[in-house]
């Protein structure tokens, strides 16, 4: 993490965090007040792209941070662009008023009731009419705006499919009510819990609530706790946010090595099915098709192999030819395909086909040759 932390600084330095940042005063007809925000739009908005939103409480401290980690990750770990908005709470100790919550039920006192109705039903669904984002919104909050979130999980649908919650304050009963939700609750949810350590007044409790969540079996629900030892109350949420954006976006990034080992070729489905649940269970989490990385071909194309699994080297060649319709790829894994059926002239015409497309990665011209000049000693073509 420590190496995290200096790449993370030298994001400031080389890529900042201005970019397209806007700051403005939002008009809140909930709240009855006017209330600083500033928004992230990527560089590169395309709106015929779908983009993640993220809110982002106490801005003052951690807007800048998730910004650096979006485009961090962005940039060399091939994650979504996110949309970023961060409300300010800093003057006035305005975010314990925001945010404040009965001693004795645990649930938001009046002006928090508005807050909440201010994010949910004003703030993000300008950011929704105004840019094309994802159906996967983000909550990021700390201490006492940490606390904040998890009234979002509290209704028959949470607005919210991610929460990085950094050492909460936590409201009466909440490690025993969140997992109760997490456990109820019909919907696909992100849940990351970090703490410091500093023994504040909630270490107890989140501790407890930690076993909870962990102790249930849940279908759905992703979970993760880290605890910082050596982090004080300022460094916690560099730590935490870097660590929890990688987890909660690790679908993203092309298969790893680990990944090949322990899943892939341990499993005893077909290996081009965990390509197709991968990029399925990508759509439906975020509301867009990813384009299919060359790597991740190229893994099950090696499973493929590994496993004896010729029978999944169609449907990948039929991937290839949609998704890298001008390259080998497609007729070549199609022609290793018929070869193994033992049908020598399908495979014998499929590199020819090979032959007359553009080299990729490992794939050559000549490699299409000796397959071709194999395949006609083999048969006596």
């Amino acid at each position: 993490m420590k190496r995290f932390s200096i790449l993370l600084f030298c994001l400031f330095c080389i890529l900042g965090v201005n970019g397209q940042i806007t700051q403005e005063i939002f008009e809140s007809f909930k709240l009855q007040e006017r209330r600083d925000v500033k928004y992230y739009i990527p560089e590169d908005y395309n709106p015929d792209k779908k983009y993640p939103l993220v809110v982002v409480l106490d801005a003052e401290y951690l807007f800048d941070q998730v910004v650096a980690t979006s485009k961090f990750y962005s940039e060399f770990q091939g994650t979504p662009e996110t949309i970023i908005v961060g409300v300010y709470q800093g003057k006035n100790d305005l975010r314990w008023e925001d945010c404040a919550f009965e001693e004795n039920s645990g649930l938001p006192s009046e002006k928090g009731k508005a807050f909440y109705e201010f994010l949910g039903m004003e703030l993000m669904p300008y950011l929704k009419t105004t840019y094309n984002t994802a159906p996967f919104n983000i909550f990021i909050g700390y201490d006492i705006t940490a606390n904040f979130g998890n009234y979002f999980l509290f209704k028959e649908k949470s607005l919210f499919h991610a929460f990085i919650s950094i050492s909460p304050y936590l409201a009466t009963d909440m490690e025993t009510r969140v997992p109760a939700r997490l456990n109820d609750i019909d919907q696909q949810l992100f849940y990351h819990l970090i703490v410091g350590g500093d023994k504040d007044d909630s270490r107890e409790e989140i501790l407890a609530m930690n076993k909870n969540i962990k102790s249930l079996d849940k279908k759905g629900l992703t979970y993760h706790f880290d605890e910082f030892p050596s982090a004080n109350d300022v460094s916690v949420a560099t730590y935490g946010i870097g660590k929890s954006w990688g987890n909660m976006f690790g679908i993203f990034q092309p298969i790893s090595p680990k990944e090949y080992k322990e899943k892939i070729l341990t499993s005893d489905e077909p290996a081009f099915k965990y390509l197709e649940d991968k990029y399925n269970a990508i759509e439906d989490l975020f509301g867009f098709r990813k384009e299919v990385e060359l790597n991740d071909i190229m893994a099950i194309y090696a499973a493929c192999r590994k496993k004896d699994d010729y029978e999944s080297l169609k449907p990948l060649s039929d991937l290839c030819k949609e998704e890298y319709p001008e390259t080998m790829l497609g007729f070549y894994f199609e022609g290793e395909y018929y070869e193994e059926l033992g049908e020598g002239k399908k495979a014998l015409r499929t590199f020819e086909k090979a032959f007359g497309m553009k080299e990729i990665d490992f794939l050559t011209k000549e490699m299409a040759l000796e397959k071709m000049d194999a395949l006609k000693a083999d048969f006596g073509f």
